[in-house]
């Protein structure tokens, strides 16, 4: 196993746990909101929002304990965002994370609870009085979170996404959705992690913020290729589905190579984006080689 690929199952496993004690036990009143919030959300994901976490706060020397509960706030936010997505309202997926989506498990009206229980927890446990060094992160934090999963964020770019469903968009506009839809959140874990060790400055700020558009890009344009050439079982979601509803996706616009091409010119400026933050951002570069090169 390498260095990196250790390191990831480690935060993984953190993550598990954590995720495991932040959440209400199933055997608390209401049972089957809670059982539902804990199906979703356990054993099961790459945890990237997470792990951007983590990496950005070893970049700026983070204490463990605010950066959890960062990891665990926009992973929250990640899982009822695939939660909500994932209703016949929205994509209608049967499958996530390889098993069975969070409406056919259980029913509709309990995803959207789960959705939206799941998303005010998130915000619960990154407002807990007393758990940063710095307030005035913290609070930046809560700002950062809630901008990056709202109109102008998340929630705006699946507005996007289901306006433009059987509509040919161009190289910008497809851009533009993914920046909110994907990058909002994946900026969102970046910056929340580098605020976790207190105040940034403006050059630290400006290379994380660089890094995490261009890997938020890059994310969604191997996500596009993978759902053309992965099968269902290798994804843990159903394959080819972007393609048979009609979705502008990266291969509407570009040949395979051309898509791989251009994610790998992503992950190049990502990572000369870094370099201020010297040889402390190691894993933020192992985590965006990995976005580029993953087969799930």
């Amino acid at each position: 196993m390498s260095d990196f690929a250790q390191w990831a199952r480690q935060v993984q496993e953190r993550m598990e746990t954590a995720l495991a004690l932040a959440l209400p036990p199933a055997s608390i009143a209401p049972t089957r909101l809670h059982e539902a919030m804990r199906y979703v959300t356990l054993g099961g994901g790459k945890r990237v929002r997470p792990m951007l976490a983590f990496a950005a706060g070893e970049a700026v020397g983070a204490d463990q304990t605010p950066l959890t509960a960062a990891a665990c706030a926009v992973e929250l936010i990640h899982v009822y965002s695939l939660t909500h997505d994932d209703l016949p309202c929205m994509d209608d997926d049967q499958l996530r994370r390889g098993k069975p989506t969070c409406h056919v498990e259980y029913d509709e009206a309990t995803a959207m609870l789960v959705g939206d229980a799941l998303q005010s927890h998130a915000f619960e446990i990154l407002s807990q009085p007393g758990l940063f060094p710095d307030p005035a992160s913290q609070v930046e934090m809560l700002h950062v979170l809630a901008q990056a999963s709202g109109s102008r964020g998340m929630c705006g770019g699946q507005a996007v996404d289901l306006a433009s469903t059987g509509r040919q968009l161009d190289l910008a506009e497809l851009e533009f959705m993914h920046i909110h839809k994907t990058g909002a959140l994946i900026r969102a874990a970046t910056l929340m992690g580098g605020l976790s060790g207190g105040p940034l400055t403006s050059e630290a700020r400006a290379s994380l913020e660089h890094y995490a558009k261009c890997i938020g890009l890059a994310f969604q344009v191997m996500d596009d290729v993978l759902d053309a050439e992965a099968d269902t079982a290798t994804l843990g979601k159903t394959a080819g589905k972007d393609a048979a509803q009609g979705k502008a996706t990266y291969l509407s616009l570009m040949s395979h190579k051309e898509a791989r091409d251009y994610a790998r010119g992503l992950l190049d400026d990502a990572l000369s984006s870094l370099r201020p933050l010297g040889d402390a951002s190691r894993r933020l570069a192992d985590i965006a080689r990995f976005i580029v090169e993953r087969s799930y």
